[in-house]
């Protein structure tokens, strides 16, 4: 039986792009694993919403939400996919992870492997602590109480999961990542707070339009799932602006 397309909110578009607020549970094309029946894939949905074919510059995880682009066309497209694995694209995303961290600011330098026995390729991202909190209940015997950080990340390159693995390298795992995360964690948060989603959110995109040479700054707003677990925890979406980190 068919699942019932969702209304994409579209948060930027002009003649040549378009950027919708993905949804978490969202394939953003037909994969391997994909059934067409079954899986919502964005690149169709968006399609039979503006009535128009539309091409994915770049992907984010299923389990992810977010800012995701498209182009109009294959010109468009041909423009500005090749500069996606560059930083001409900034890409900003949002976290909760376990614990707080042990600088403010701070690099994660670590290759990874492009598969589970390939080689190893550079990796790099950098992260800003923005909020912190301690909740008075204990998420594993260990501990009397559990504490948590709300992260602003950038990777720098763009392999598979950067994010999840770079922070569960450093034990500050992902909230709800199954893949990569802590299952006493992710167990807590299901009972406790009955929450089931990954806590990362594709949250800003910033590049310059190859067409008009214009800085286009795109910022996705948070699902209600990651508000609902910023207030439960306590942190606080408050970052200084001018923001002391990549422009």
């Amino acid at each position: 039986m068919p699942v019932e397309k969702p209304i994409l909110e579209i948060i930027y578009e002009d003649d040549f792009y378009i950027c919708i607020n993905k949804p978490a549970g969202v394939l953003v094309h037909k994969t391997n694993l994909a059934n067409e029946e079954t899986e919502l894939l964005a690149i169709q949905i968006l399609r039979d919403q503006i009535g128009q074919k539309v091409y994915p510059l770049h992907r984010i995880d299923r389990p992810t939400s977010g800012a995701l682009l498209f182009s109009k066309s294959s010109d468009a497209a041909s423009r500005l996919q090749p500069l996606f694995p560059t930083e001409d694209v900034k890409k900003y995303y949002l976290c909760i992870v376990r614990g707080y961290m042990t600088e403010k600011h701070g690099v994660i330098d670590q290759p990874l492997k492009k598969k589970l026995y390939g080689e190893l390729q550079d990796a790099r991202t950098s992260y800003w602590s923005i909020s912190e909190a301690e909740i008075p209940y204990p998420s594993s015997p260990k501990y009397p109480t559990s504490r948590y950080s709300l992260l602003r990340v950038y990777p720098h390159t763009g392999r598979m999961h950067q994010i999840r693995r770079h922070l569960a390298h450093d034990r500050h795992y992902v909230i709800g990542d199954s893949t990569h995360g802590d299952n006493k964690q992710n167990n807590f948060f299901r009972s406790h707070f009955e929450m089931n989603n990954l806590l990362l959110h594709a949250w800003q995109l910033q590049f310059i339009h190859p067409y008009s040479q214009t800085l286009v700054k795109i910022e996705a707003g948070l699902p209600e799932h990651f508000n609902k677990m910023i207030a439960a925890l306590g942190l606080k979406l408050e970052i200084p602006r001018p923001f002391s980190g990549l422009p």
